[in-house]
């Protein structure tokens, strides 16, 4: 690895060299609370393994996520090799709702994730709840691409990292709420909230297989 102060893709070496380590860490620590667990040394090389693991001609759904917008995958699932149920489409929000209702019975759930304990917990919260609904249950396959930046010790190292988060998925989604004001969590009580569905998954061994977590030695994401 060079020793300027950035890396070719842009990233200061020594941070990276840290991800990397940490990403091939919670890879082995994944594995052994029965994930399908890989590390990816950037977004191209995580994108060419989310298309592998995915057959021509099954059905997917998309969990919101920054890190997938990033990979720029979205163009080639829409193409007549896979059947995308499209949330990204400019229809009213009871179609949208209806697709994500659609989508929990598909092939492959592709999404990412709020933050990864070292113990091999996946922590997240959820506005309308459709992401974390598939994670846990009803697509026969989850697909996962976190950086190494979601990596946080413990369970409420993740807690507080969620909170961190929540005014920026609000603000991608463009919800009124009063984090967007102050950029940071003011456990509101209205309907435009994007925190109303918390999850922590635990390990992948009721359905051997099912879940799969490419860790990416790089940040990105929220």
């Amino acid at each position: 690895m060079t020793h300027s102060s950035q890396s070719r893709t842009g990233m200061n070496p020594y941070k990276k060299w840290q991800y990397q380590c940490i990403a091939k860490e919670m890879v082995e620590t994944l594995r052994t609370y029965h994930y399908q667990a890989y590390y990816a040394e950037d977004l191209p090389e995580a994108r060419k393994l989310v298309l592998e693991m995915i057959p021509e001609g099954a059905s997917i759904a998309l969990g919101g996520s920054e890190t997938l917008a990033a990979m720029n995958i979205l163009e080639t699932l829409r193409s007549d090799k896979y059947r995308l149920f499209d949330r990204y489409q400019k229809r009213p929000f009871e179609e949208i709702v209806e697709v994500m209702r659609q989508s929990l019975l598909a092939d492959v759930l592709l999404t990412g994730t709020n933050a990864i304990t070292r113990q091999g917990e996946l922590v997240n919260i959820d506005c309308s709840g459709n992401r974390v609904a598939g994670m846990i249950f009803g697509p026969k396959k989850v697909i996962i691409v976190a950086g190494a930046n979601k990596v946080v010790d413990t369970f409420d190292d993740a807690l507080k990292r969620v909170k961190q988060i929540a005014p920026l998925n609000a603000k991608r989604i463009n919800h009124q709420t009063p984090c967007t004001e102050t950029g940071r969590c003011m456990d509101c009580h209205i309907q435009q909230r994007v925190c109303n569905s918390l999850t922590v998954i635990y390990h992948g061994m009721k359905f051997e297989g099912r879940l799969t977590v490419i860790l990416v030695a790089e940040e990105t994401g929220f």
